[in-house]
């Protein structure tokens, strides 16, 4: 660990300016998009790096998001000879992606003379579709091609030219390209309104001095990372969970954890984990690092700023070729938003074992992805997305809260105006699921039940977990209940799996219930 001085009340000035600015560069983006998707469900990120490529500030946005934003960093940099006007995107999952809706961008931004890079500027947002096999892209396939277009790190801008090759054939390949394309240029003046903050701050202050302030953040939340560590015994702490299919016929899949404490890291080692699966829950290492550093910053005092110094006290262990280290081109659909989630079930299993007075139970463990496609009134092709929220797990401390995003996502839902507005949909039901909270001392958040009625043809998606078995308590806390999905026709009802792809007529409604998160306590 370096050493770098700063005067406190400066640096936490700093911390504060860096991820305002970080915070405004967000809104920029929410106010300038087109689709629900980034606009009203804000399902975007936004975070700046330093020239080498270390996190030093971000948005609270979305942490499976932001945790894995680095890896964007270094694939650009290791395939882009970057230059002044330069914008790259991507969304590979094998070259610094997530899943394949998850549009990156990176931004360099060079000192005066053009000669160094000072920072990378870097935003994520999830596009309501990105071509593939299914309506939004988050169908069930049985490998990436089928999920939609792969991008590895292209120039968007050479030298601030746009690239309206680029942009044709990716225009080609997705639907509802015109908002596709509007969602773009979003995102450039999301990252154009973050440098305009750092160049104007770094004329006024100096350039060095924020440098200075940049390593003495980092190192300052490493120190107080080391004080959390010094809490958790040696272990090893083994924990396991599963995952109940991949929606191609295959499951259960394990997820195991091996935890301990060893040469000043937290060694967070999934080797046990099963072997890639046909269907898209696979997830990369920059999904198991986002997960890990989630769970380790959860234990964390809330002040402390989340940036590469916290990443230090990490070390992640995967096998190649296994659910959480897969090898191309197995699909992703899933794993950025239904392996993360258990993921940190599986962490947070592992730390109750060594601060049992912290950590809470399980929450919903899913996203339940729920995807529309179709024709709107007009003709033109249209998708929709959204994940729908479940109940949080018990804390030592509270009860969980009802119908709340929780963990590796933090979305809000597509208003029901604008939904119905937009699309051929009508919102029947938006409830709170009373009694799904699991049952205990301290109750578990209880979860949703939306039921959406088509008024024209519509191909559904949905990807979700935790049907077959609810959320386990802890501390002797009983699971919340489990999750259900459902399409009724004609005065009928059909119960769907948990990874399902359908259609739906005029007057059919499908009918999704979350779980309800784990109790603590008996």
């Amino acid at each position: 660990m370096s050493k770098s001085v700063v005067d406190p009340v400066r640096l936490e000035v700093f911390h504060h300016l860096t991820s305002a600015f970080c915070e405004e560069a967000g809104t920029r983006l929410m106010q300038s998009a087109a689709s629900p998707n980034i606009r009203e469900r804000r399902d975007f990120s936004v975070a700046m790096f330093d020239g080498d490529g270390r996190l030093i500030a971000q948005a609270a946005h979305i942490p499976v998001h932001l945790g894995s934003a680095g890896d964007s960093v270094a694939a650009a940099r290791a395939s882009i000879d970057f230059r002044p006007g330069d914008v790259a995107i991507l969304n590979d999952p094998y070259a610094g992606g997530t899943h394949l809706p998850d549009i990156t961008m990176v931004r360099p931004v060079f000192d005066p003379g053009g000669r160094r890079v000072r920072w990378f500027l870097v935003n994520r947002a999830h596009h309501a579709d990105v071509g593939g096999s299914a309506p939004g892209s988050m169908g069930i396939a049985a490998d990436l091609i089928a999920e939609g277009l792969v991008l590895p790190p292209v120039l968007l801008r050479r030298r601030g030219e746009l690239q309206q090759d680029l942009l044709a054939v990716f225009a080609k390949n997705v639907r509802g390209a015109a908002e596709r394309l509007l969602d773009l240029r979003a995102q450039e003046a999301s990252l154009q309104q973050l440098e305009a903050r750092l160049v104007a701050h770094a004329d006024e202050v100096g350039f060095a001095a924020m440098q200075q302030a940049s390593q003495a953040l980092l190192d300052y939340s490493e120190r107080a990372g080391r004080a959390v560590l010094r809490r958790i015994g040696r272990g090893p702490f083994l924990a396991s969970d599963e995952l109940e299919d991949d929606g191609l016929g295959s499951g259960p899949l394990r997820l195991a954890l091996r935890l301990e404490r060893r040469g000043g890291k937290l060694v967070f080692d999934w080797r046990g984990t099963c072997p890639q699966a046909r269907g898209g829950v696979n997830c990369n290492r920059g999904i198991v690092l986002a997960a890990s550093v989630y769970a380790l910053r959860t234990i964390c005092p809330d002040r402390l700023p989340t940036n590469a110094g916290l990443f230090r006290l990490l070390e992640i262990v995967t096998a190649k070729g296994t659910l959480v280290d897969p090898l191309p081109p197995a699909p992703v659909a899933g794993g950025n938003v239904e392996t993360s989630q258990r993921l940190v079930d599986v962490a947070f299993a592992a730390l109750q074992q060594a601060l049992p007075e912290v950590v809470p139970a399980s929450s919903a463990g899913t996203m339940s992805n729920l995807t529309f496609g179709g024709r709107a009134v007009g003709g033109e092709q249209f998708s929709t997305y959204e994940t729908l929220p479940g109940g949080a797990g018990a804390s030592p401390r509270r009860a969980g809260r009802a119908a709340i995003q929780t963990h590796m996502t933090n979305t809000r839902n597509t208003p029901i105006e604008e939904f119905e507005h937009r699309y051929p949909l009508r919102v029947r039901e938006l409830t709170v699921r009373r009694g799904s909270g699991g049952k205990g001392a301290r109750s578990g958040g209880d979860g949703l039940r939306k039921v959406v009625e088509a008024l024209a043809p519509v191909t559904v998606t949905f990807l979700g977990e935790r049907h077959a078995s609810g959320p386990p308590g802890a501390a002797g806390g009983g699971p919340g209940r489990p999750g259900r999905l459902e399409r009724t026709r004609g005065g009928g009802r059909q119960r769907l799996p948990g990874k399902a792809a359908f259609e739906l007529e005029p007057g059919d409604a499908v009918i999704v219930e979350t779980p309800g998160g784990g109790a603590h306590g008996a």
